[in-house]
């Protein structure tokens, strides 16, 4: 057995982690023996260009990182490029299908590791405060903007108004600071921008059109006062009902949160299970047969126990259903960029002797 470069290597990596997303493709295609041409967002190019500059700098041969910036005729080029053997690519599902339909006529080797809904699950035995500071950590964290947020919460019912009532307190106390601020650089558990006016955009219209469904805003809901420049958002607690309201089923890559309840612990998992995506999901409890129960059947490619939003680079990262194919990181992620070739050599002293066939088999 051997394990070849698959050849040439088209990575596209999005706004969000830019240098992340570059380097969980680039370095073990690298280490495969690939070459790659990395393609970033035309909102977040400056590390890609950087990553080139520290390549060039360590002595990496010419055209064997290669980095293209422009907008989405270039990801388009890149995918339909005949000598491109290997694509791979993070981002939106629809930016997904794209992508593989135009890979489709090459049958290129694609990899996509794309967004998600996920559930975060809190039973009525947990530690209040613990499990509030969890739920925000898993959807407020860097505004929102990841694709593993756990921004569809389910609250046992026994324990829904109290919790409710804490997250929402808690979530009205965090301090919403400009990057730029000083007090950006030593402050913990604060909320920046959104990256664009069109994500702001995006995030207003599914909040507007889900108080139009009849979602009850707990928090937030609107841009924060005194934050009229820059794409600020505060926020946002949605109590949602599920089946009804379609900011309940949309990523939204943003600081918003849905809210539902649940009776028990098999219509807790249908509802986290009940979703197009499949890249993460959270459970909480104290009871330790019922988080291995839960995690047991959860349908996505990375459960947490008792956390959100911890990746490790030993553990494959990617998800279930609309949520991916295939998986980064670890070994994994390696495999990504080597084809597998067996080698059948036959050694005989004499001739196999197939004509005339034996008589005898």
């Amino acid at each position: 057995m051997r394990y070849e470069p698959v050849g040439v290597v088209a990575a596209i990596v999005p706004w969000n982690y830019p240098l992340l997303m570059a380097a969980w493709k680039v370095a073990p295609a690298l280490a495969a023996g690939c070459c790659v041409v990395l393609k970033p967002s035309e909102l977040s190019p400056i590390t890609a260009m950087e990553l080139a500059q520290i390549a060039s700098d360590a002595g990496l041969p010419r055209g064997v990182l290669n980095v293209l910036v422009g907008g989405r005729e270039v990801g388009a080029a890149l995918v339909t490029h005949p000598g491109v053997a290997k694509v791979a690519f993070t981002g939106s599902v629809p930016s997904g299908v794209s992508v593989m339909t135009s890979a489709a006529p090459q049958l290129s080797n694609v990899t996509l590791e794309l967004g998600g809904k996920s559930p975060i699950i809190v039973f009525d035995d947990v530690e209040l405060d613990k499990a509030v500071e969890w739920v925000m950590f898993g959807c407020f964290w860097t505004n929102g903007q990841i694709c593993s947020a756990t921004s569809r919460l389910l609250i046992h019912e026994p324990i829904a108004e109290r919790f409710l009532e804490r997250l929402v307190q808690r979530t009205r106390t965090i301090p919403i600071v400009a990057p730029l601020d000083p007090a950006y650089a030593d402050a913990t558990g604060v909320l920046g921008p959104l990256v664009s006016a069109a994500q702001l955009a995006k995030v207003s219209s599914l909040v507007d059109r889900a108080k139009q469904q009849g979602a009850e805003v707990l928090t937030g809901g609107r841009r924060p006062p005194g934050h009229d420049r820059g794409y600020f958002y505060e926020p946002t607690v949605l109590r949602v009902k599920p089946g009804r309201d379609e900011i309940w089923e949309t990523e939204v890559f943003g600081p918003v949160l849905a809210v539902a309840t649940f009776e028990d612990e098999a219509a807790a998992v249908s509802l986290a299970n009940d979703s197009a995506f499949g890249l993460a999901a959270a459970v909480l409890s104290d009871d330790a047969a019922r988080r291995q129960r839960v995690a047991a059947v959860l349908r996505a490619g990375i459960v947490w126990v008792n956390c959100s939003q911890p990746a490790f680079v030993q553990l494959p990262w990617g998800g279930f259903k609309r949520s991916g194919v295939g998986r980064e990181l670890a070994e994994y992620g390696l495999n990504n960029y080597l084809e597998p070739k067996q080698i059948c050599e036959y050694v005989s002293p004499q001739p196999l002797g197939w004509y005339p066939l034996p008589s005898k088999l």
